[in-house]
């Protein structure tokens, strides 16, 4: 791998922490346009999309991937092989969504890569360094709120009991602003690619288990990958 690793990399250490941070902060527009381009109507209007979307996923992640730095180099290689293992068993074995079609796209694991990439990168910046124990309090607070108001409301009880979890892992990572950040990504990308049903969540899981679509509880896979991820990456010796 580590040929992988020593592709070009900036002539400078500020300008390529400059560039990764301007990956992640194009991430929201990049998502709505990948996404749309998968969308449903984009298919009945113009043609299907899928392969201009796996497309722009992969540049997208080499590019991104270039501009980082050594550690999230690794975790992001690791996380597009992990995240596809995931939707082996979350999407096509336990069936708790499907995509508009009946193969799991290309873009989906090198776009989980970059949704936790961007924010891994988000909670590096200055000002959440700075702000770090004021946005522990606000992300906890929001975070509460989120679960119980699409549970009440929304009779989502598959945020209630996953978003439960979510904490459960939250206080085992000593509560730290990186998992919301990439949670709110999750969040994002999970709004946008339902908006567009570029997938579709069941609502029911397991048959049992009421669900909005999409549910904010799917945070918690997330943050339960990273354990495996964190673990793997940690035997990964340059």
């Amino acid at each position: 791998m580590n040929w992988f690793l020593s592709l070009p990399r900036f002539n400078s250490h500020k300008q390529k922490k400059g560039s990764t941070f301007f990956y992640a902060y194009f991430f929201p527009f990049f998502t709505v346009v990948a996404l749309w381009v998968d969308s449903v109507n984009f298919s009945n209007i113009y043609f299907d999309g899928r392969n201009l979307t796996n497309i722009l996923a992969v540049v997208y992640f080499y590019l991104f991937f270039r501009s980082s730095q050594s550690y999230l180099r690794k975790l992001m290689v690791v996380m597009v092989f992990l995240s596809y293992i995931g939707e082996l068993i979350f999407c096509k074995l336990l069936g708790m969504y499907a995509y508009r079609t009946q193969d799991i796209p290309l873009y989906v694991p090198f776009g989980h890569a970059i949704v936790y990439a961007s924010g891994y990168v988000f909670a590096e910046t200055s000002f959440c360094i700075k702000n770090d124990f004021f946005l522990k309090k606000f992300f906890l607070v929001s975070f509460i709120l989120l679960f119980l108001g699409v549970g009440l409301f929304l009779n989502d009880v598959f945020s209630l009991i996953f978003g439960t979890l979510f904490f459960v892992l939250m206080k085992r990572k000593k509560w730290q602003n990186v998992y919301y950040f990439i949670a709110l990504c999750v969040i994002f990308i999970e709004l946008v690619g339902t908006y567009f049903k570029c997938w579709t969540w069941v609502p029911k899981t397991f048959g049992l288990i009421s669900a909005t679509n999409p549910p904010m509880g799917a945070v918690f896979f997330y943050a339960g990958g990273d354990v495996i991820l964190a673990k793997i990456v940690s035997y990964w010796k340059d």
